[in-house]
C-alpha cells in the first residue's frame, strides 16, 4: 500500500476572501490555497493565475462579475504549475500570456506536471473532468512586457529565477501593487520542487527594490501594508535560506538524501511547521535542494511515478 501524500488529508473546504486592493486590483484568496489576482482596467480585466480547474475558476469569475462587467481579455500565468494554469479555459480570454521560459517548461514537462499535480492534490482537482488539457500561452515574452488597460499600466516582469525559472510578477507601478505568484508566500510553505534556491533570495531582493505597498502572494492572505509586504518577503527568504543551508551542510558531509531530509525536517519544523502544506512540501523541497547541492543544476521532471517513489522513500 503506497503511503499517501500529506495533501490527501487536506479535505476541508477553505473560506474564500475577495479583497479590494484598489479601484483596479482585487485578491482572491482561500486560507492557503492557490491565489488569483484580478486587475480591472478602463476597458478590460486581467486575471493572474487561474485556479486548478475551470469549475474552480467559475467562482473567481462570479466574484469578478460582482464588481465589473468588463470583458476578461487577459490571463497571465505567473509560472507553469498545473494548480495555477489548468482553469484558464473558463475565462475565455483573448490572450493567455506567459514568459518564454514558462512556455518552454510547458513544452518540456507540462504533461508530466499535470498528471503529478492531479495526484498530489485531490481536493483542488476534484473537478478535473472540466480540464480540457494543457493550457498554452498565446503570447510569450522575454524579460518584461507592458500592457495598457486604458490608462492603467500593467507590467509583467521576470525579476529572476526562484520558484521556477519562468517566474513572472504582475506589477502595477502607478499603485505599487504586486501579484507575485509563488515567489512569495505568507504563512504557507514555499514549494521548491522546481526551484533555484541559490537565485531565489536575490529575486526576492529585486521585488523588495520595487517597494511594493501591497502584494498578493501565491498562497496566504493579501498583504495590505508595506510592513506586511516586508514580512512576507522576509519569511519567504528565511525559509528558502534555512532549508538550502541545511541541505548543503548535509550534502557536503556526504549524507544521503533520506538522512538530509530527516535532519532538515527536524531543524525547520519548530519555526515553519505550522505553515500551510509544510508536511507536503518538505520532501519535494529537500529533494530538489539536494539535487542542486550535488549534481543537478536544473530541476528534474517530476512524474507521477517519481513523486510516489520519492514520497515513499522519505516518508515511508
Amino acid at each position: 500500500m503506497s503511503k499517501k501524500f500529506a495533501s490527501h488529508a487536506d479535505i476541508e473546504e477553505k473560506k474564500v476572501s475577495f479583497d479590494k486592493l484598489s479601484d483596479n486590483a482585487y485578491a482572491y484568496t482561500a486560507e492557503g490555497d492557490p491565489n488569483t489576482g484580478i486587475v480591472i482596467g478602463d476597458d478590460a480585466v486581467l486575471v493572474a493565475d487561474t485556479q486548478a480547474t475551470p469549475v474552480m475558476a467559475a467562482d473567481v469569475i462570479r466574484r469578478i462579475r460582482e464588481v465589473t462587467d468588463k470583458p476578461i481579455k487577459y490571463v497571465v500565468l505567473t509560472h507553469y504549475h498545473a494548480v495555477r494554469v489548468l482553469g484558464a479555459s473558463a475565462y475565455d480570454a483573448q490572450q493567455i500570456i506567459a514568459s518564454q521560459d514558462t512556455y518552454d517548461l510547458i513544452v518540456e514537462r507540462g504533461e508530466a506536471d499535470m498528471k503529478s499535480e492531479i495526484e498530489r492534490f485531490p481536493r483542488l482537482f476534484r473537478a478535473v473532468e472540466s480540464v480540457p488539457g494543457l493550457t498554452w500561452p498565446t503570447i510569450a515574452f522575454k524579460g518584461e512586457m507592458t500592457l495598457w488597460l486604458g490608462k492603467l499600466e500593467v507590467k509583467l516582469m521576470q525579476l529572476g529565477r526562484g520558484h521556477t525559472k519562468g517566474d513572472t510578477v504582475v506589477w502595477l507601478p502607478q499603485q505599487k501593487i504586486m501579484f507575485s505568484g509563488d515567489l512569495v508566500e505568507f504563512d504557507a510553505t514555499p514549494y521548491g520542487g522546481d526551484a533555484y534556491f541559490e537565485d531565489w533570495p536575490k529575486t526576492l531582493d529585486a521585488i523588495a527594490a520595487l517597494k511594493p505597498e501591497k502584494l498578493v502572494p501565491g498562497r496566504g492572505p493579501a498583504l495590505m501594508t508595506p510592513e506586511r509586504v516586508q514580512a512576507g518577503l522576509a519569511s519567504t527568504r528565511a525559509f528558502i535560506s534555512d532549508l538550502y543551508a541545511s541541505v548543503q551542510q548535509g550534502a557536503a558531509a556526504g549524507k544521503d538524501l533520506r538522512a538530509v531530509y530527516r535532519e532538515t525536517y527536524e531543524r525547520l519544523k519548530p519555526k515553519y511547521g505550522h505553515w500551510v502544506i509544510f508536511d507536503h512540501c518538505m520532501p519535494f523541497d529537500v529533494s530538489r535542494a539536494y539535487d542542486l547541492a550535488t549534481k543537478y543544476p536544473d530541476p528534474r521532471i517530476w512524474t507521477a511515478q517519481r513523486d510516489k517513489e520519492m514520497w515513499e522513500a522519505l516518508e515511508g
